[in-house]
């Protein structure tokens, strides 16, 4: 259990590593793609079909690129795709979903003071709230297509805002702010895979076919390609949120994650309106400051308390143990004065990450990390600045183990 423990934490590690590279990876270019679009000029001479051109420089050389906007007259001889980028994304978000709020779903998925359900079926309603999100919004897409663009934008949103409220009704606020990111990564990656792509291997195929491609597949995709590049902002926040209890552990929270769609929305807008060329809205900027100005002062509004959480059987196990009196004494004396609603250690005015462990069910419930980062590693607390001892990070380790054993038994 104990090797166990840590190799997942490493696991955990080594899955959001690689899912914070191919993150960038795919972003990176999106947004290239995104500026370098918009940036297209257009001039007398081009060849036929061609809808733009720019020219830039970079790594001491100079790049010229022009667009078609449905296909060039021949396939050309080299064609590079850019998808796998979108793919993986999602396939190494999916495995830290699952190593992190699936395996630890007692911990950081089921809040049974929200919605009292069994870590299969949490898991469930998780899986089918992504599978519901991207069928939502492909049905949306398809039935508005060159039909209502700002619309469809105003549905979608008044959409996110009911998904922002409903998965606060469902799972822990840090799940409810992932599972909203993973919602709409989801969406982009699955705009990528169920349609961006295939239409343009239908306009691939037409050429190879030397058939004139219909125009309806580009229009298709660059819709599509509009909503990821607009949506990728807010995706960040949420995905980095899970670090950030001011966030996602308040009353407010679904308001404040509706909100930082309207700042992402509004943060593109001005890095877009630049690369088109069509002025400077710095407007934008001021929206965005006030707007998260709003959610700062939401963050501070009290939580109405819901009651006391339920003890798992393993918390008991732990609190049964005959260590506990003395763990619990070390973690009130060495941790609890940061990790208490209203911390009294000097220069920290809220819980680091959310975390209180001055009650026994508390200490129950955050035992697991307790054990890694004040027992078998000296990650807390910080500096040692409460000079906890060797002996006491002994006793952490002695207890967080004989417990495991005694529950497995």
């Amino acid at each position: 259990m104990n090797d166990y423990a840590l190799l997942w934490d490493w696991l955990s590690f080594g899955v959001r590593w690689l899912h914070v590279i191919t993150a960038i990876a795919w972003i990176g270019s999106s947004f290239y793609f995104v500026a370098l679009d918009l940036g297209l000029r257009q001039r007398p001479g081009l060849p036929k079909g061609a809808f733009g051109e720019e020219w830039q420089v970079h790594g001491g050389g100079f790049y010229h690129i022009q667009k078609y906007l449905v296909a060039p007259e021949q396939m050309p001889e080299h064609l590079t795709w850019f998808k796998w980028e979108s793919y993986a994304t999602w396939m190494s978000g999916f495995a830290l979903l699952a190593i992190v709020y699936y395996a630890g779903a007692d911990l950081f998925l089921i809040d049974r003071n929200v919605l009292d359900v069994s870590v299969p079926v949490g898991i469930l309603i998780s899986l089918a709230c992504l599978a519901a999100g991207w069928i939502v919004y492909d049905l949306l897409c398809r039935w508005l297509i060159g039909k209502a663009d700002t619309g469809l934008m105003i549905l979608l949103y008044v959409i996110v805002v009911f998904m922002a409220w409903g998965l606060t009704h469902l799972f822990t606020g840090r799940a409810a702010f992932l599972h909203l990111g993973a919602i709409t990564a989801t969406i982009m990656s699955a705009n990528v895979f169920m349609v961006i792509i295939p239409n343009q291997k239908i306009v691939v195929a037409d050429l190879i076919a030397g058939r004139k491609p219909d125009p309806k597949y580009g229009k298709i995709a660059k819709q599509r390609s509009l909503h990821n590049n607009y949506l990728t902002l807010p995706v960040l926040f949420l995905m980095l949120s899970n670090h950030y209890p001011l966030a996602f552990g308040t009353e407010f929270n679904w308001i404040i994650a509706s909100l930082v769609f309207m700042i992402g929305v509004v943060v593109r807008h001005y890095f877009n309106t630049v690369h088109a060329g069509k002025g400077n809205p710095t407007w934008t900027w001021l929206v965005a400051t006030v707007l998260f100005i709003i959610i700062m002062w939401l963050s501070t509004v009290p939580k109405v308390l819901t009651g006391e959480p339920k003890m798992s059987s393993a918390g008991q196990a732990l609190v049964a143990s005959a260590h506990f009196p003395a763990v619990r004494d070390t973690v009130l004396g060495r941790c609890s004065m940061c990790h208490m609603p209203e911390p009294v250690y000097e220069g920290v005015y809220q819980m680091p990450k959310g975390v209180a462990l001055d009650t026994d069910e508390a200490i129950a419930a955050h035992a697991r990390e307790i054990y890694l980062q004040a027992g078998r590693s000296h990650a807390m607390p910080p500096g040692n600045v409460t000079e906890i001892t060797p002996q006491e990070r002994q006793l952490l380790v002695t207890w967080f183990e004989e417990a495991g054993k005694k529950t497995q038994q």
